[in-house]
């Protein structure tokens, strides 16, 4: 069980790093002057496609935004990555395998979801400039918002023993077909 005032401490410092962060964001993205085209090629309003349409240098905002997202990211990985080690080390000792079993089934989807969300975030927002173009973007804003939240479900549900045994079942199948072709 986990001390409920050791929850309060990082519930705050994960709503306070997240409103320093999007404070951030909002105040820079208010500096910004538009004189181009205020056509935002995007299914929503993101950071990167405003500084794209502003003829203000963005060079020092970029920088700024992806130092303080690599720390706030950092401090979030990390603190996941220990706890998942005092996690592992505590599930190691359980005695049996079942319950070993069990434990790790319960600590992996919840790893898979957030390696997931966050290499589509990499990859959306740590992109090289030169490799951007507006249908790479609006792909990769699609896969960072759209992919994680999709597949949560899919993930999570692979716990229950049934979905296990149909999804084997669809595998075989595919592979059977996929061979007499």
């Amino acid at each position: 069980m986990m001390n409920w005032d050791a929850c309060l401490q990082m519930a705050a410092a994960s709503w306070i790093s997240t409103l320093i962060h999007a404070l951030l964001h909002t105040t820079l993205t208010f500096r910004l002057n538009f004189c181009k085209l205020h056509i935002i090629e995007q299914f929503f309003c993101d950071v990167p496609q405003l500084q794209k349409i502003s003829c203000t240098d963005t060079r020092i905002i970029q920088i700024l935004i992806l130092v303080v997202g690599i720390i706030v990211d950092s401090f979030c990985s990390g603190f996941i990555f220990v706890s998942y080690g005092y996690i592992f080390s505590a599930v190691l000792k359980i005695p049996s395998v079942q319950g070993r079993y069990k434990a790790f089934s319960t600590c992996t989807p919840h790893l898979m979801v957030y390696s997931l969300f966050l290499s589509s975030g990499m990859f959306a927002y740590m992109r090289p400039q030169s490799l951007s173009s507006p249908t790479l973007d609006l792909l990769s804003a699609l896969l960072y918002t759209v992919l994680p939240p999709l597949l949560n479900p899919l993930i999570y549900s692979f716990r229950n023993k049934d979905i296990q045994k149909g999804m084997w079942r669809m595998l075989k199948k595919i592979k059977v077909y996929v061979l007499s072709m």
